[in-house]
């Protein structure tokens, strides 16, 4: 056995997302990262150990612009690119690439940390050091660092350094949720195993083991759908183990999981009631995926109304998105149905204080085991969402490094400094403006080759009638007039149309009633109609128009979608829970379906406004919040470049350009198997582009960038250069018809980041 110490500035234990956003996000501010890991893979339950699929703010489309940016986002575009069809194992890639692109982070698999060291009273912990076990390499490792992440998702090392924490339900009175029991109790989410199915191409027959469940002997069949070609996400109900202790009896959750998961396939292969002769297992999970288990107490514990409320936390320095997901607690076995879904009316934010510790000092945690109750909790726990937690907490280790401060003092002293470095880093806080006082681009006057001066369609088109009401979200910079729609009328009738707002910036449903329109139509071939509505907000907003269902008109699709534009179609009130019965809570966010109309917005014209002029890449916005805070060229001529620039009144010294580029975060990208999108790399990302900076010698070029997919580019120079102006071409895209930038930042000096 060999004994060894490793001495960093930060220590991050647990390498799914959390960790692996931790880590990367403290390394990139230049501070040496031991990364460990007790598993041979990275990602947690997102690794091909385990195969759950991401899933974040979106909601899988349910709400609008909430696809996560920073390190996560990174992580979703480059898995997109290299693996469309969701191999599990090219996911595991991806992460693994990520992490060792990472010069000052040092990664540590196969080591099972079990031992802390942590000194001080209950109230004032510090923790010294962990130590790992290498599994395979007889190695006993000891971690020693100034500040430690917890993102193990158990919540061991913070449990054995004496942090305080949670497990189980609190009760309604506690903080007075609706879905919290009238009695506290220890039940937690149970554990999932999943498997994959493949057609072998010849008749494969089955012969269950013995400890197979007999399924038809439960309420499995009666209460659960099963299908013979379904395999992976559709069976995230075989879950198990929520009344036990997930973690102590974890194996014998695991074994209760594979007698139902081998019962599952014996009812479909040897039942009779499916087509599946052919059919054979090809992977089944051996390491259940938990939901729950520890959640850590700090400053602030996240709630039910929180999330509902979307309360705009002075500290944010993250947003979820998915609803509060409950699961009954006899899982696979229970009587009622599998789980509960409550969505706010948008995504909901998460504050600094709920993921650092109370009590240890120099404890920051990331993952499912932040300072939430266990009702927040059922949206926070997803991947997306631990993932940009993880950047917030590895970015905040790295400065409470630097200051030599505690968490807690780093929120109270320098909050400020926490969130510019986050959306410097185009991390994921939405509503905050950007006041980064270094940044040369906030002092320059920008101007474009042109700019998008009107919505319009361009084909080809597709007819549908209007058979429920329809919704088209347009932004307002400006004044909202001469609105026109592309109609065909079957009969004498009155097309009704409804101005709202849409509350918060944030939200994208119909909230407030500002105006009400009837137009008369006439039958015959398709005309563009003019909608007489008008209206001017007291500042850039977004409006959604409704168009209420007539069964004698039709409306028209467009084959191209328009950055800012959102079109829905309202479906049935959504069941939140059974338990409501007739009286369901209402949930416009998913009563109003977007999913009709992805990437084909109906045809309507509409002068944009102020809405996508050049200025906005330097608005302090890096995505959308009242509007789509990004600059949209007219359509590229061929073989011709839009550009934009930035010119100073004096000359200043540019050492660093930062580019964000519109990577339309209202596409769902997914890392597995739960749906596939259609292109290798987001068509309204720039493909290739210089940038030119006006200097006492001239015109020079500094940049020249070819086949980019990212959305975030920082160009360091070797060298300071003294410049009048910057002018970024964009010679072409990965498939869209306009160029389009969210933001420029230029820094004098270099920085930490990729």
């Amino acid at each position: 056995m060999k004994n060894e110490t490793v001495t960093s500035d930060i220590t991050v234990v647990g390498g799914g997302l959390a960790g692996i956003c931790a880590a990367i996000a403290a390394a990139r501010l230049g501070k040496s990262v031991a990364l460990v890991h007790n598993r041979p893979v990275l990602g947690g339950n997102s690794s091909s150990e385990v195969r759950v699929w991401v899933c974040g703010a979106t909601g899988h489309g349910v709400n609008r612009y909430a696809r996560e940016t920073g390190i996560m986002g990174e992580l979703f575009l480059e898995n997109q690119f290299r693996n469309m069809e969701g191999n599990p194992y090219l996911w595991d890639l991806t992460l693994l690439e990520a992490v060792k692109a990472e010069p000052h982070l040092s990664l540590y698999l196969n080591t099972d940390v079990h031992e802390v060291h942590a000194e001080g009273p209950e109230e004032d912990r510090n923790i010294q050091s962990v130590t790992g076990w290498m599994m395979g390499s007889e190695r006993k490792i000891e971690f020693r660092s100034r500040l430690f992440l917890d993102c193990t998702g158990d919540g061991l090392v913070g449990a054995l350094a004496g942090a305080k924490y949670r497990i189980g339900r609190e009760s309604t009175s506690e903080f007075g949720e609706p879905w919290a029991p009238e009695k506290a109790d220890t039940i937690t989410l149970g554990s999932t195993l999943l498997f994959y199915t493949k057609d072998a191409g010849e008749p494969v027959r089955f012969i269950p083991p013995s400890f197979a469940k007999d399924i038809t002997q439960t309420s499995i069949p009666l209460r659960r759908i099963i299908r013979s070609g379904d395999n992976g996400c559709a069976y995230w109900w075989i879950e198990w183990g929520g009344e036990l202790d997930t973690v102590h009896d974890n194996e014998r959750i695991r074994d209760e999981l594979w007698a139902v998961i081998y019962g599952i396939w014996d009812y479909i292969k040897n039942s009779g009631n499916f087509a599946a002769e052919n059919l054979t297992l090809e992977w089944v999970g051996s390491l259940p995926g938990k939901r729950e288990y520890r959640r850590f107490i700090g400053d602030y514990t996240l709630t039910q109304h929180d999330i509902l409320a979307q309360r705009p936390f002075e500290d944010r320095i993250a947003f979820g998105g998915w609803s509060i997901d409950l699961h009954p607690p006899g899982g696979v076995y229970a009587e009622e149905q599998g789980s509960k879904h409550w969505f706010a009316d948008g995504i909901y934010h998460i504050p600094f204080r709920s993921i650092y510790s109370v009590n240890v000092n120099n404890l920051l945690f990331a993952g499912r085991n932040i300072s939430a109750s266990h009702v927040a909790f059922g949206t926070t726990r997803v991947m997306a969402t631990c993932a940009i937690l993880g950047e917030a907490a590895g970015t905040a280790a790295a400065l409470c490094e630097t200051k030599s401060v505690t968490p807690r003092e780093l929120g109270g002293l320098h909050l400020a400094e926490l969130q510019r470095t986050l959306l410097r880093q185009d991390a994921s806080i939405i509503g905050l403006k950007a006041d980064d006082p270094v940044d040369l681009a906030s002092q320059a006057t920008v101007r474009a080759s042109s700019t998008l001066a009107v919505y319009a369609p361009s084909g080809p088109f597709e007819r549908i009638l209007l058979e429920a009401d329809f919704g088209i979200l347009v932004p307002v910079d400006g004044r909202l007039t001469d609105l026109q729609l592309l109609t065909e009328c079957s009969a004498a009738t009155k097309l009704i149309a409804e101005l709202y707002t849409t509350g918060r910036k944030e939200n994208y449903v119909p909230h407030t009633a500002v105006q009400h329109v009837e137009i008369p139509l006439r039958p015959g071939e398709p005309e563009w109609v003019q909608v007489p509505l008008d209206w001017t907000p007291e500042e850039a907003s977004n409006a959604f128009i409704v168009i209420k269902a007539n069964p004698h008109v039709a409306l028209f699709t467009s084959s191209h979608p328009l950055t800012g534009v959102l079109c829905f179609q309202k479906g049935e009130p959504p069941v939140v829970s059974a338990e409501y019965g007739d009286r369901q809570p209402p949930q416009p966010v998913q009563q109003w379906s977007a999913g009709p109309f992805s990437r084909r917005p109906l045809c309507f014209r509409l002068p944009t406004g102020r809405a996508l002029n050049p200025d906005k890449v330097i608005d302090g916005f890096n995505r959308p919040y009242g509007g789509p805070h990004c600059w949209v060229s007219e359509p590229l001529a061929e073989e011709e470049a839009a550009w934009i620039e930035l010119q100073w009144e004096q000359e200043v010294s540019i050492r660093e350009i930062h580019l964000t580029f519109q990577d339309d975060v209202n596409e769902d990208l997914i890392n597995l198997h739960h749906h596939r999108t259609p292109f290798q790399v987001i068509p309204e990302l720039v493909k290739d582009y210089r940038i030119e900076a006006h200097t006492p010698l001239g015109i020079i070029e500094i940049v020249n960038r070819k086949n980019n997919r990212r959305r975030k580019n920082i160009h360091r120079l070797d060298h300071p250069i003294s410049a009048s102006s910057l002018r970024l071409i964009v010679e072409s895209t990965n498939g869209s018809a306009r160029a389009e930038v969210v933001e420029i930042r230029v820094y004098p000096t270099s920085s930490f980041g990729r």
